[in-house]
């Protein structure tokens, strides 16, 4: 009966310091990125929205998604250390594309439970032709 008192005690204390473990922390520099007016010759209109690892363990991005085709992500492949940053760039083509705009890029990490959206927005001049 000891046994299992003193076995069930260490469990118990362990699984607390399992749960005392920190989880990895992001913050984004912003969260929208407007572009303001932009021609549409310009094919392909750039953003970068930076994030620090605030937390105490590597954040890892696990996969981006864009809310349509015309908008293209790259972002940080490698883990990204505590009080570092990384990067999710995105690409809107605006060929064909006049008008306004307004897109969602979601981003998801390591960071349980958490998914981050950033947006772009803007309003694409028509080419004169």
């Amino acid at each position: 009966m000891k046994r299992i008192s003193i076995v069930f005690l260490l469990s118990f204390v362990m699984s607390g310091f399992l749960f005392a473990q920190s989880k990895p922390e992001v913050k984004f520099n912003k969260n929208v990125h407007d572009y303001g007016s932009v021609k549409e010759e310009v094919e392909v209109a750039l953003s970068e929205f930076e994030f620090t690892n605030t937390g105490k363990t590597p954040v890892v991005i696990q996969r981006v998604i864009t809310s349509c085709g015309c908008t293209t992500p790259s972002y940080t492949r490698e883990p990204v250390l505590p009080g570092k940053k990384g990067k999710v760039k995105v690409a809107y083509n605006t060929i064909h594309r006049p008008g306004t705009f307004r897109k969602n890029v979601r981003v998801y990490t390591n960071v349980p439970d958490t998914v981050y959206t950033l947006t772009i927005k803007g309003s694409v001049i028509p080419m004169k032709r």
